[in-house]
């Protein structure tokens, strides 16, 4: 489903997860059975976002999840922690270019939505497909944020909170460890 959100004027989509609640790991398909599906858009090979189009969702065992990712990664990805704030090693990446699900390679942000939050983690104010990026209800420690999640696979990235710059006035608040950076000069960049 998606949603679109007005903030200062602003309609910017986000795309919900179906359900409210905390979010449960995706399982694999049983063998035989067709992997659900998933809207999404890509890059083509100039570097611009492609159309919608609909890929299967990335679905493994805990087990190969473990094996594909560091400890850390996995950690933060698959387990929903959070890194260190000040400790991730892209949250002062200034270069342009695109940041990627650590787990399946689904462009999720570009540099020129970055911005220098202070809170010590990379931030955005906008994904760079409203369709890539899912969010669901967290109300761990005590609390309700809005969790962000790769479309595609799940992969746990962070929190978008309404405190953001403009044009959307949202910040997207990512984990370094649930990224890949490509650096493109074809993007401009934004990030300060």
């Amino acid at each position: 489903m998606m949603t679109y959100l007005i903030v200062s004027g602003v309609v910017v989509g986000v795309a919900l997860a179906a359900s409210a609640g905390e979010s449960t790991p995706t399982k694999p398909a049983a063998p035989g059975a067709q992997a659900p599906t998933v809207p999404v858009r890509l890059l083509d090979d100039k570097g611009q976002l492609g159309p919608k189009i609909m890929v299967a969702k990335v679905t493994k065992t805990d087990a190969e999840w473990r094996k594909q990712l560091t400890a850390d990664q996995y950690k933060v990805a698959r387990a929903k922690g959070t890194e260190p704030a000040f400790c991730g090693l892209l949250t002062d990446q200034k270069k342009p270019g695109i940041y990627y699900c650590v787990c399946c390679d689904l462009p999720l942000f570009s540099s020129d939505s970055k911005f220098h939050s202070g809170t010590g983690w990379p931030s955005f104010f906008a994904p760079i497909a409203a369709e890539n990026v899912v969010t669901h209800v967290d109300r761990s420690y005590g609390m309700e944020r809005s969790e962000i999640l790769c479309a595609r696979c799940d992969c746990h990235l962070g929190h978008v909170f309404e405190d953001g710059p403009k044009p959307t006035g949202l910040r997207f608040c990512l984990n370094s460890a649930s990224l890949v950076f490509k650096e493109d000069k074809r993007v401009q960049s934004a990030a300060k």
